[in-house]
Order: structure tokens, then sequence, then C-alpha cells
């Protein structure tokens, strides 16, 4: 393993010892607790003495339980997990000592301890060939210890070999168990790597899929916006005429109240001229080379104004502009990128509710390249989504109110002119975005 997935595999692996180190110490408390019947059996003599000495050993452990709780026990929970596992051995090597030594059947007990740790607990192999070498040598030295060690030499070697077998088992396990937990993790980071691939090719398919949606829309606008030319621009053709020769006739210029009437009508015709004619521009977005050519700022800016219109109304909108504002791009997808940032600031400043909406658009020359701001005096954006803002999918209106691709597209159409949306705030005073495009040469 790398040297950070192995950062990663000990952390994992301090957490996984933690618990069950914290499980192995209760059980090692209850089965203390229930060698009080195999005292009573066995050595009934000796059970008060047993007794007492089976409440420190639990005493004790329960304050390595305790002890496991705290910061330091976490940080040292390899050492404390073999203290507490020492400490029943200790004491069944004592009451084999003050016993019958060799002969004693408590011995029994520290195979138990051995099978146990082998099996159960996750310590390393060095660490099980180290608790079982340990516990061989607390039982040689209590049969030793006891009076009559040396006269029960044979039984104290067959019980001795009979310890270091299952203490050569419980290492084994210990072995296998360890190379399984290695294993175990790398399958598990394997999976949270394919999960993680998984997760950025369905953001990227739900980024391709919202975008394909807004294109399909504006294809269908495109396609309602071409018949609405054919069929409304006839009719306000005529009507235009109408008007017009209206106009010419004496009597509109000898009764002021008729002209100003038919010249409020030729205002409005021209308006719907316009309002279809942007809608034409802004729905037709031709892919490729095509798209990409010399047009005004001023006029995309003017067209998504007047598209935007309904939602701008009751705000005042100031436009500063430099004399020239020819810039080179797909004049369509930015007027689709002017009316969102409208239509963004317009919902922003109704919702603060301020007593003078205001919407600011500046531009100015840097360079070879124009530069484009769009500020309101809004609510703002909140610092934990200033972020998050061009995120595909991300919105904080209410259901139903917006998919949340509105900027990730512009962010996406900008990007393709060499450009970056950019975004700046203040919560609960204003918000810009700013972006620049490519100026003719």
């Amino acid at each position: 393993m790398t040297d950070q997935l192995n950062a990663v595999y000990q952390r994992q692996l301090s957490d996984f010892r933690l618990t069950y180190s914290k499980a192995g110490n209760v059980t090692s408390v209850v089965l203390v607790l229930a060698g009080v019947g195999l005292d009573h059996f066995t050595y009934p003599d000796r059970q008060v003495e047993f007794f007492l000495i089976r409440l420190l050993v639990v005493l004790l452990t329960l304050g390595i339980l305790w002890v496991l709780y705290t910061e330091f026990g976490r940080r040292n929970v390899r050492q404390l997990t073999v203290l507490w596992l020492l400490l029943p051995q200790v004491m069944i090597a004592y009451m084999i000592q003050t016993t019958d030594g060799a002969q004693s059947i408590y011995f029994v007990g520290l195979h138990l301890a051995l099978y146990a740790v082998g099996i159960i607990l996750p310590i390393s192999f060095l660490e099980g060939v180290g608790f079982g070498v340990l516990t061989v040598i607390l039982y040689v030295g209590a049969c030793l210890l006891h009076p009559d060690g040396p006269s029960n030499l044979p039984r104290l070697m067959t019980n001795t070999l009979f310890i270091v077998f299952s203490a050569a088992a419980s290492a084994v396990c210990t072995w296998f168990n360890e190379r399984a937990r290695i294993r175990l993790f790398r399958l598990q980071q394997e999976v949270a790597e394919i999960n993680a691939n998984l997760r950025e090719t369905n953001a990227t398919l739900a980024e391709v899929k919202g975008q394909l949606l807004q294109r399909e829309k504006m294809a269908a606008i495109g396609t309602l916006s071409a018949g609405l030319m054919h069929e409304v621009n006839n009719p306000v053709n005529y009507s235009l005429m109408a008007i017009n020769m209206g106009l010419s006739l004496p009597a509109a210029n000898q009764d002021p109240l008729l002209k100003e009437s038919l010249m409020d009508a030729r205002e409005g015709m021209q308006r719907v001229q316009n309002i279809v004619t942007d809608l034409k521009t802004f729905a037709y977005q031709k892919p490729g080379t095509d798209s990409q050519r010399t047009f005004l700022l001023e006029n995309a800016i003017r067209s998504a104004q007047r598209l935007a219109g309904f939602e701008l109304k009751g705000i005042e909108v100031v436009v500063d502009l430099p004399a020239d504002t020819h810039v080179l791009g797909d004049e369509p997808a930015l007027i689709g990128v002017l009316i969102n940032l409208f239509s963004n600031a317009a919902k922003a400043v109704h919702a603060a509710g301020r007593a003078a909406p205001r919407i600011e658009v500046q531009a100015g020359h840097r360079g070879d390249r124009l530069w484009l701001r769009v500020r309101d005096n809004g609510q703002g954006i909140a610092p934990e989504n200033i972020d998050r803002v061009f995120e595909p999918f991300f919105t904080t209106r209410d259901v139903g109110s917006g998919l949340g691709l509105g900027l990730s597209i512009s962010y996406g159409i900008v990007q393709r002119h060499g450009g970056v949306l950019a975004v700046a705030s203040e919560f609960g005073a204003w918000t810009e975005f700013s972006f620049d495009l490519p100026r003719p040469a």
C-alpha cells in the first residue's frame, strides 16, 4: 500500500481495534467473574481468596476500559489491549502456582485466552506471537515456583507443549486475520473509488442532460419564433402601413388627440416587431464557427432587457457603456446569458423589497477584450452558497421554481468565449456578476 493508503488503513484499524477492545474487555470481566463457579467446585477452600483476586482483576480491567474512552486510550489502544489481556493470564498463573502447579486444571484458561485473541481480537501478528510467548513464560514460571515443580517435570513439559501449540495456532490465525483485513480494506477502497467515479459520471450526465434539455427548449422557441415572425410580422406590417397612412392624412394633423393615439399605436406595433425579432435572434443558436461573428454588445443588452422586460418591471436599469461595444462571439447565446443575469438580479431585488430597486450594467475596454458587469442591490448570496452558484442543479429557490441550470450553462457559454463568469456578493446588500468577451481584431 502507498503511504497515504496505509495511513487511512491505520486510522480505520485503530477505530476497529478500539471497538473490539472495549467489547473484549467487557467479555473478559464477565468470564473472570464467572470463574467463581470453577473456584467453588475445584478449590472450595480457597474460593474467598480467589474471589478477591478475581475482583481485583475485574476492577483493573474496568479501569482500562474507562481509559479506552479517553483520547489517551484511543492513541494507545494496542498497548492497553495487550495489558488487559495479560491480567487474566497473570491471575491464572498465580492460581496455578498456589494450588496444584502443573497438575492444576486451570491451565485450560490460558488456552481459552490464546484462542480468543487469535480468532476475535484484531491484534497484529507480532503482538499475537508476543502474547503467546508471555503466556508460556507465565505458565512455566508458575509451575517451577510451585513446591512440587521439579517432580512434575513431564506433566509440565506436556502442558507447556500444549500451550505452545495453542500459541502457534493463535499466531497463525492472527496472521491470516491481518491479511484478510488488508484485503478487505483494499476492496473497500476500490469500491469507494468506483462509487466516486460513478457519482462523477452521473453528475456529468445530469449536466449534459440539462444542457440538452435547454437546447431542445431553445430549438422549440426557435421554431415558435419563426412561426411568429411569419404570422405576426405580416399583420403588424399591415397595421404599421395603415397607421403611417393615417398619420399622413390632414385629419391627423388637425386633431392632436387622434395624432397622439396613432403615434402610440405605431410605437406599440414597433415594440411587437422588436420583441419577435429579439426572440428569433435569441432562439437561433447556430453551433460551429458560424456563431462567432462581430456584433454590438449594446444591441444584445437591449434585446435581453426587452425579453426580460416583464421581470424588470419597477426596477431602474442603469446602462453605462463605452462608445464602441463591438465584440466577437455567439450573439444569441450571450443574449441568453444576459437574460439569465437580468432575471436572477430582478428576483433578488424583488425578494429584498428595496425602496429603490436598481440594476447597474457597466462595460469597459481592457486590452483586446470588453468586460461587462451586472450588479443589483438585492438580497445578496449567503457565504456558504457563493462557491456553489455555478454548480449544475444548485438552486436556493423553491421546488418547481427552476432547475438550477441557468448559471451553469451561462458559465459554459462565457468559458467558450475565452472568459470566466465571476461572482461577488455581500449578503444582504448586493450581488455582481462579471465576464469579458473578445473584441474583433
